[in-house]
């Protein structure tokens, strides 16, 4: 080990122990390295500078505390009495006190929802859980060695591809396992953090709030490599509410989750067009679970008359009891789809009482 590595080991472990030694922290860690107190002190003073640590007293009277920023990196085994709740409580809380109570929220349901499924789903053996909060922001990283979501899902759902897997996540309600779980975690954790991405066999799913649109792209990580990476990230000074975004997504009057919206983008593969049946259906995929759906066209610049005739005219008729909104297209969209809408509504007349704008905000 470097004497950086070292110098960066003792300093983590000032901050992980200092809740319980503010007294005696030079002499505890001392003790644990086999170093002079003195040598501690040099590392104390850094973290002070730094912002990690403050102190109040002199002498001996002299205490230390955590400073405003803060953080826990540590590797656990998925043992039979790991749990999400506990490993919280245990070793991450400390991070976040002191934090508006939105935002504790936030990261207590995504740190929360993401560690449950490593637990329930990934299969591994271990798990990386890394919490930093700096000036701006709090970041929390939860690194599985599992199968991997997307091949999971892949698997189990009998989908084509990874891709498509990924896919039916973004619509949310997709779940390996219904008995015990919704298939809303991953949905809404992606919704109420300022950035989420996730990882796995080669493909990284991208959403950032500042952004219209999600992102499917190639990850860093092999495709042949086990494992999931989830990133999360909300700045200190974000004013949204937790319960906003589960509002956003149920109906009028409902506590459910009957809402959802496709970024239709996301459904091209490379530098293909949306222009068959079978691409639509890939899009239709599961959508009885949902009471409103808004196809979102933003970054499609056009669209196959059979692609458009199979979702607003063909499913449209068959699933009446679906609201089936467009939005966000370009002139050659707007043309495909208006022609499937007219066709079906010459055969089957339907009055279209919600607009855009009341189911968004229903």
């Amino acid at each position: 080990m470097s004497n950086k590595e070292r110098g960066e080991q003792i300093r983590r472990q000032i901050i992980r122990d200092v809740r319980h030694h503010p007294i005696d922290i030079a002499k505890h860690i001392a003790t644990i390295f086999s170093i002079s107190a003195q040598a501690v002190n040099n590392h104390i003073k850094r973290l002070e500078t730094e912002g990690w640590l403050n102190s109040s007293g002199t002498g001996k009277g002299k205490r230390y505390f955590l400073g405003d920023l803060r953080q826990y990196k540590s590797l656990f085994p998925l043992t039979e009495g790991f749990t999400e709740d506990s490993v919280w409580r245990d070793y991450y809380a400390f991070v976040f006190d002191g934090l508006p109570e939105n935002i504790v929220d936030i990261c207590h349901y995504g740190f929360t929802e993401m560690v449950n499924n490593v637990i329930d789903h990934s299969g591994g053996e271990q798990v990386y859980i890394s919490v930093v909060r700096d000036k701006e922001k709090i970041v929390i990283a939860v690194v599985d060695d599992g199968e991997g979501i997307f091949r999971k899902i892949k698997r189990l759902c009998d989908l084509s591809d990874e891709r498509q897997a990924l896919f039916e996540l973004s619509k949310g309600k997709l779940t390996t396992d219904p008995d015990n779980h919704t298939g809303e975690g991953i949905f809404f954790t992606s919704r109420v953090f300022d950035e989420f991405e996730i990882e796995s066999c080669g493909i990284r799913f991208s959403h950032d709030d500042t952004f219209d649109f999600d992102f499917i792209l190639e990850s860093s990580i092999s495709r042949d490599k086990d494992g999931t990476v989830v990133y999360m990230l909300i700045n200190r000074d974000s004013t949204r509410q937790i319960q906003a975004v589960f509002d956003d997504y149920a109906g009028p009057d409902e506590f459910q989750f009957n809402k959802t919206i496709i970024p239709v983008r996301l459904a091209q593969y490379g530098n293909e067009k949306l222009v068959s049946r079978s691409q639509a259906k890939r899009l239709l995929a599961r959508l009885e679970r949902f009471h409103y759906v808004i196809f979102d066209f933003e970054g499609v610049l056009a669209i196959g008359q059979a692609f458009a005739d199979e979702i607003f005219r063909v499913y449209a008729q068959s699933h009446p009891e679906i609201t089936l909104l467009p939005d966000n297209m370009e002139p050659n969209v707007d043309k495909m789809v208006s022609r499937a809408i007219a066709s079906r509504q010459a055969n089957h007349p339907v009055s279209q009482a919600d607009t855009i704008d009341q189911v968004k905000r229903k």
